[in-house]
């Protein structure tokens, strides 16, 4: 695929590298995906649980079987991605993802809310966010990082709009209206922009990554290896890929857990379904710059010291969660949230590409995107499970504080940079 090239009129016309092109449309598939998200199904949770007469508990239980089911996907999603390209996979996510939308809205019992659980979390937060962003990897090495940060702004800002926009949308149209709504955004916007403007490699349009011209950039030997590529069967045997998805997945875990029962977290402390929807703004703002700024020091500062970072982050927003005795304090936490979700976010985006190149990104990172999204389906339950037990979350989110705290410090000692593969 490296070798093939395949002319194409829009690649050839545009005045910047077509790399940026990638990046508006990567962007915008990741806010896209939002629907398969925590964070959005965080403001249909109530509704749920009173329409469909459900209790907390449960629901948070078929929220963790639908997500731990669609985790399997993911292995074979990425493995397409590799074989079919991102054009395909980007423009077919969508399409999957707002029929899926669609299908929320006719849910009229547990076993239908199941499936509808396991469509969007494995289309939306599974497969439309990993082919978006790594379609981006794809057109950068050096610069990677910064173009990621760049990204992150925008999709984090928009992104968190979305639970806002669906707590504004229920009251007025019905959460069923609000799902067919997210459904026609999906298919009549993301999937066309996908289709038209998504190219696979630059390689494939006689591109190099980064812009950079047949000659170098100032003065570089282009021919030297920007990248080693690794496969996946030589990644999953270093202790590094293995350090860094334990760290994802332990945030990816208890950020699921805690955003699924965000609004109940705020109501606990006597705080409105507003006031909480309200705290997603300065989320987003806050992990948006942190984004930004991660971006400029990635390739400055060791990935590992952002990852342990964000994993400190999260022991200290687990704690904080049980304490939101006002409204300031609300909106600190909501500070706290968004730097953890910042350095997070940045870590994801550009970590198996850094370290293990992109000739096999679709399979190394789809495989542990399998890891992360059963370890997301892993955090709703027992928080909703306590918190129907003991009739609050203070214990248990304290007790879960332990996990990130500790997996910071074993980053900070023995997760390293994997370099050049062994040869076999």
């Amino acid at each position: 695929m490296y070798d093939e090239k395949r002319p194409s009129r829009l690649v050839n016309a545009s005045p910047v590298y077509y790399g940026w092109v990638i990046l508006a449309v990567g962007t915008f598939g990741g806010i896209m995906a939002s629907p398969g998200q925590t964070y959005a199904f965080s403001a249909f949770l109530d509704h749920f649980i009173t329409d469909l007469e459900l209790s907390r508990s449960f629901v948070s239980t078929l929220y963790t079987v639908g997500t731990l089911t669609a985790s399997f996907v993911l292995p074979y999603v990425g493995r397409q991605f590799d074989q079919r390209g991102a054009r395909v996979m980007i423009a077919l996510m969508s399409l999957l993802l707002g029929l899926a939308c669609v299908y929320m809205s006719f849910v009229r019992n547990a076993a239908m809310l199941c499936i509808g659980f396991f469509l969007l979390r494995q289309l939306g937060q599974g497969s439309l966010s990993l082919v978006s962003k790594n379609v981006i990897n794809l057109w950068w090495v050096r610069r990677r990082g910064l173009v990621m940060g760049i990204g992150g702004v925008a999709g984090a800002l928009l992104s968190g709009l979305f639970p806002y926009l669906i707590n504004a949308m229920i009251p007025l149209y019905g959460w069923r209206f609000t799902y067919v709504a997210l459904g026609a955004m999906l298919m009549l916007v993301m999937l066309p922009i996908g289709w038209i403007f998504v190219r696979d490699r630059p390689e494939d349009h006689g591109l190099q990554p980064d812009g950079i011209d047949a000659n170098g950039e100032d003065g570089e030997d282009s021919s030297a290896p920007i990248e080693h590529n690794w496969t996946r069967a030589q990644a999953l045997r270093t202790s590094s890929f293995w350090l860094v998805v334990a760290g994802l997945a332990s945030m990816s875990m208890l950020n699921t857990g805690l955003t699924f029962h965000i609004f109940s977290v705020f109501e606990d402390s006597g705080l409105s379904s507003a006031v909480a929807a309200s705290v997603f703004v300065p989320i987003a703002a806050t992990g948006a710059i942190v984004q930004l700024l991660g971006g400029l020091l990635i390739g400055r500062v060791s990935i590992r010291l952002l990852l342990a970072a964000s994993l400190g982050m999260m022991s200290l927003v687990l704690v904080l969660a049980p304490s939101l005795s006002s409204l300031e304090m609300a909106y600190f936490f909501g500070f706290c949230m968004g730097v953890q979700g910042g350095l997070e976010m940045i870590v994801s985006s550009v970590v198996f590409a850094n370290f293990f190149g992109r000739r096999h990104l679709g399979s190394i990172a789809g495989f542990a995107s399998t890891l992360l999204v059963g370890a997301s389906a892993l955090g709703p339950m027992p928080i909703g499970v306590a918190r129907d037990l003991m009739g609050g979350y203070a214990a248990v989110l304290s007790t879960f504080a332990i996990v990130p705290f500790a997996l910071a410090i074993a980053c900070l000692l023995f997760c390293r940079v994997p370099g050049a593969p062994p040869e076999e």
